[in-house]
């Protein structure tokens, strides 16, 4: 089953839908990566196609960090495959409470698109996350 995940997939969209509405947290036009590798281990990086950049790499303002760092997700870990869900395990995350937590996606397979759903609080209310990634070639 988990051979289906194999390989690189680009975000197409990442919305969250909460009562009929929909919201787009890094915007319509995010970007991002996931990976499935046949060894077991998955990556995943996803941002805001838009981002600030900083003035001073090597000294970055506060605020400057503080907007990257809305407009950023990434983590790496093992996965696992079951019947309907696919779990990630980080090892690594940019959210910290995220390390060594499972975190568990229903999926579903539409042509060449892997899309990914899970319940998430944001801005303290309760929505469904939805993440829809197009297989690259």
């Amino acid at each position: 089953m988990s051979e289906r995940f194999i390989g690189t997939w680009k975000l197409v969209s990442y919305e969250l839908r909460s009562d009929g509405q929909v919201t787009y947290p890094l915007g319509r036009d995010a970007v991002g990566y996931l990976m499935y590798n046949n060894d077991g281990y998955m990556s995943a990086a996803l941002m805001a196609s838009k981002r600030r950049r900083f003035v001073d790499m090597m000294e970055a303002t506060t605020e400057e960090i503080e907007a990257a760092a809305d407009t950023y997700i990434a983590y790496c870990g093992k996965y696992k495959v079951t019947k309907d869900k696919v779990t990630h395990l980080p090892a690594t995350s940019f959210i910290p409470n995220w390390v060594g937590e499972k975190q568990e996606r229903f999926y579903k397979f539409e042509g060449n698109k892997l899309i990914l759903s899970t319940s998430m609080t944001h801005g303290g209310k309760q929505h469904t996350a939805y993440l829809t990634w197009k297989r690259v070639k």
